[in-house]
């Protein structure tokens, strides 16, 4: 579904991707961790060519994204829902128009259409009763549920998620994670999150990837990732509090419940 080949991205003197390939499969969410600077946000910027890589392809199905432009670029975007780490809500906008925005500006429906669309949307990330209130007026998880809803809204194929729990507690941020694995079991998207919240990535992860020094040092499942040899996730996993023999088990008792 998405595929990197030997992507390299130099910004300023430092090569935050080193030429680093994988692929994701359709249906399934990948999860990209590391510490801060790592070049996951970067990474991520990439499949909707916010970013063009210095050199290697970037791959959306069987469209080469980091080589598109004009109306096949715009083709391509369209089937990308993004939720970016601010929100980026229209502060002067209602919940509801934030999040009819998209559809608006497509113009390929009615009002009549779009007020039903919104409303099915909102009701899908629990936010109905807010949905004539300004985002000054809620709670920062409430603005992060009306972001995804607006990036959900069009129905892609592809969901991105930029540190999708950053600056929600816990609670906050655990209903956050049941609605992205909620939009993969209930509609089958894509996902690609990017997190340094390690408990969110192992909640909704297919496949987890860690950056570190521009390159991909560990892409594995769940299970296998936090049993991982190799050094940088092991301090990952230490920075969060996560021993790999004893709170994983935990951890996969209470997923299962």
């Amino acid at each position: 579904m998405i595929r990197f080949e030997q992507v390299k991205k130099v910004l300023g003197a430092k090569t935050v991707l080193d030429r680093i390939s994988f692929e994701i499969e359709r249906g399934e969410t990948l999860v990209i961790v590391g510490f801060s600077g790592a070049g996951k946000s970067v990474t991520l910027r990439h499949v909707v060519r916010l970013l063009t890589p210095d050199t290697g392809k970037i791959w959306v199905g069987d469209d080469c994204v980091s080589e598109a432009s004009g109306r096949a670029l715009e083709r391509i975007r369209s089937r990308v829902g993004y939720l970016f780490q601010s929100g980026a809500l229209m502060q002067w906008l209602t919940v509801a128009d934030n999040v009819g925005l998209p559809l608006r500006e497509k113009g390929e429906m009615s009002e009549k259409e779009v007020d039903r669309r919104v409303e099915k949307t909102l009701d899908r990330v629990n936010l109905t009763d807010a949905m004539d209130k300004f985002p000054a007026d809620i709670s920062g998880g409430m603005c992060k549920r009306a972001a995804l809803a607006r990036a959900i809204v069009t129905e892609p194929e592809i969901i991105l998620y930029d540190e999708p729990t950053s600056g929600l507690d816990p609670v906050t941020s655990r209903t956050i994670d049941s609605l992205i694995e909620g939009l993969r079991r209930e509609l089958g998207v894509t996902s690609v999150v990017v997190t340094h919240d390690l408990h969110s990535a192992l909640a909704v992860g297919s496949r987890i990837a860690m950056l570190y020094d521009g390159k991909i040092v560990e892409l594995a499942v769940p299970n296998v990732f936090v049993h991982s040899e190799n050094d940088q996730v092991q301090k990952f996993l230490a920075a969060q509090h996560i021993d790999r023999d004893k709170l994983w088990g935990a951890f996969e008792r209470n997923k299962s419940v």
